[in-house]
């Protein structure tokens, strides 16, 4: 959330963002446990010389989840990497049109990610993994899509949050703190 925006425990919507977070916090971090296991795993049995069938294709694909949640997190946290000193030099109110509309162009690529996320699931139905072929490629790549609409719910909370401001709040950018 902006630095400057105030958060309110009254307001059930920060209370929904806060207990969402807390849920992406979770999944994050057992995704990052599960990774490092597997990897570990992985590294035992490469050095005893009986190397894992399944360990490279795995470990890349819970890299990728990592990623795909990871980035639902940061955007729940506003934690992404942004360009602060463009966005303040601009006057309050252009600075909060400038925000709406950038959070506007975030919010349609991800709907359009999440969209072409799920366009390409029924072209890899039947497909399986090559090293555990009771794993469907549709399961793998659910990540895209569903990461996709946990960022949007993200970024609508932060759009609504920047339409409900007003000018002269001195909300910071969301540029500066962290636009995706």
């Amino acid at each position: 959330m902006d630095a400057d925006i105030p958060v309110r425990p009254d307001n059930p919507m920060h209370r929904f963002r806060n207990g969402y977070g807390k849920v992406l916090e979770w999944i994050v971090g057992a995704l990052m446990i599960i990774l490092a296991v597997e990897v570990t795993i992985g590294v035992i049995f490469r050095w005893s010389g009986n190397s894992l069938v399944w360990y490279d294709e795995t470990a890349s694909l819970l890299l990728a989840w990592l990623t795909f949640y990871g980035s639902a997190l940061a955007s729940v946290r506003r934690a992404h990497i942004g360009c602060p000193e463009v966005v303040d030099a601009l006057p309050p109110r252009g600075r909060r049109y400038f925000n709406i509309i950038a959070q506007l162009l975030v919010i349609a690529f991800f709907a359009l990610l999440g969209w072409m996320g799920l366009e390409i699931m029924p072209i890899l139905a039947g497909d399986t993994l090559v090293s555990l072929p009771w794993m469907p490629v549709n399961f793998v790549h659910s990540a895209i899509p569903i990461s996709a609409a946990l960022i949007l719910i993200a970024e609508v909370m932060h759009l609504i949050d920047l339409i409900r401001t007003p000018d002269d709040a001195g909300t910071a950018s969301a540029l500066s703190d962290g636009l995706i």
